[in-house]
């Protein structure tokens, strides 16, 4: 006798879950029930020795509002990320741009330019720590050969930031060339030799057709660079550890100093709930509005 039609699809259906389950145990364990965690634990106070945490509502909440490290951290945060998600993708695209061309060395120019992004950040930080050093640094050695007074580049509030946005764009723009010369190589020649054939100039024709046409790559990059400006705490941690007076104290450092070095896990967790919203919906509203514009034919 022939199984019924319901019971084969029925064993398909299994057979899928079953296949699915690894991979959904990991998803659940590792990224969906920690979010879960720590939303609750952000109602919570901190346990402290035999004293268990005991329900504060919005405590936690209402103590980051009145807390000015952590609008510190907001201010240098929105001016980190205006700067780097910009800076590093238009460097980006200009490299892929220029490597995308016909040249002599083509190949170790991609390669320098990808370089920093293979190395480990820990590494490119005390790289740049080097640079940064004052009185023997590299750039306090080339500002001393133009006469130039010396600085503290990583010790001055006004410079801080600016020198750690400079490290982070270094790092972040070859990794982002890579995506747009994929892209780049896969459009069709035929509208360069068309383009080409009509007079149109270079300028021209990147505006009206590599652009629209890199527009899928770029929303997938600005998204990743929105979350790479949230989510830097490395080379913080090495170059300035927050300094001078929170200067380049950032949200994710300043979330790491206050679960990890006070040992506050509530407030903690409310910091990282709200970072958690604002990065999702950034992400949302890029999709649905950026989508709009994204040409994928």
């Amino acid at each position: 006798m022939n199984a019924s039609p319901n019971a084969g699809a029925s064993q398909r259906a299994l057979h899928a879950w079953l296949l699915l389950l690894p991979a959904l145990v990991l998803l659940v364990a590792f990224t969906h029930w920690p979010a879960v965690a720590t939303l609750i634990d952000s109602f919570f106070s901190t346990p402290r020795g035999a004293r268990p945490a005991e329900w504060v509502g919005l405590e936690n909440y209402a103590v980051m509002v009145d807390d000015p490290v952590f609008w510190q951290a907001v201010r240098n945060n929105l001016w980190f990320a205006g700067a780097t998600i910009p800076l590093s993708i238009g460097l980006a695209l200009l490299m892929a741009l220029w490597v995308n061309e016909r040249m002599a060395g083509r190949t170790l120019v991609r390669m320098a330019y990808f370089t920093p992004t293979v190395l480990p950040m820990i590494a490119v930080a005390n790289i740049w720590l080097f640079f940064y050093t004052p009185q023997y640094g590299l750039l306090e050695q080339i500002t001393g050969s133009l006469g130039l007074p010396s600085r503290n580049w990583l010790g001055d509030p006004s410079t801080a930031l600016a020198c750690v946005t400079v490290v982070a764009v270094w790092k972040e723009a070859g990794f982002f060339m890579i995506f747009y010369l994929a892209a780049l190589q896969t459009l069709n020649p035929s509208l360069k030799e068309a383009a080409a054939i009509e007079g149109a100039s270079r300028w021209y024709f990147f505006r009206r057709v590599q652009w629209p046409l890199l527009m899928p790559t770029t929303l997938f990059v600005l998204i990743n660079a929105v979350i790479n400006a949230f989510r830097l705490v490395d080379h913080i941690f090495i170059l300035t550890r927050g300094g001078p007076d929170n200067a380049t104290t950032l949200l994710l450092y300043h979330l790491y100093e206050v679960g990890f070095k006070f040992w506050d896990t509530g407030y903690a967790a409310a910091i990282t709930v709200v970072l958690v919203v604002v990065l999702a919906s950034v992400a949302l509203i890029q999709f649905f509005v950026l989508d709009k514009r994204v040409h994928y034919k």
